[in-house]
């Protein structure tokens, strides 16, 4: 009996330090490697901002390998990705109200599915799946769209999430010689 109190007494400190050190030391490390970077876009009474943390390419063939295609991403590095919005909005012709969502994407050759889901989980993927199962929950999907891809000329090194308007405000993702748009209207 007393070996078994000593045993739960030292594995619930483990479990404490694993929390409180460990874990909050792993995730600064891993921002090393692939910073987290906020865009926003304040402009037309909209009051937009998307939270990601940026890997890079480092000599690796993107999508279609690290980034598998037809399988669900995080849409970055570390915990997933975040778009918020202080008013509705429509992602192409879908209603997304005010509020935080995470976004994932589904890379494919030609499309890309984008979703925006109501549920934060605290990382983007499974550790016991070595990074390739994400923790998105479908169930929370709010809007799922699907975008064309466009190649870009010169490969980009850093995975970039920004906003461009010409005209049209879109949402663009682009990494390596991927580019997706996703329309944003009001």
């Amino acid at each position: 009996m007393k070996f078994l109190k000593w045993f739960l007494i030292v594995l619930g400190a483990l479990a404490l330090l694993f929390f409180f050190v460990v874990g909050p030391y792993m995730r600064k490390q891993t921002k090393k490697h692939s910073p987290e970077t906020t865009k926003t876009y304040t402009q037309k009474g909209l009051d937009l901002s998307v939270n990601y943390s940026s890997p890079s390419k480092k000599g690796r063939v993107i999508f279609g390998e690290l980034v598998p295609y037809d399988l669900v991403w995080r849409t970055g590095a570390n915990e997933p990705t975040t778009l918020t919005t202080g008013t509705d909005i429509l992602i192409i012709d879908k209603k997304l109200s005010a509020g935080t969502y995470s976004v994932w994407a589904k890379p494919g050759k030609q499309h890309w599915e984008v979703m925006f889901n109501s549920d934060i989980p605290d990382w983007g993927v499974t550790v016991s799946s070595g990074g390739r199962e994400t923790t998105r929950n479908p169930e929370y999907d709010v809007v799922q769209v699907q975008v064309p891809v466009e190649t870009l000329s010169q490969p980009q090194e850093h995975f970039i999430i920004d906003f461009e308007d010409s005209g049209q405000l879109k949402l663009i993702f682009s990494w390596d010689t991927t580019k997706v748009s996703i329309p944003i209207n009001q």
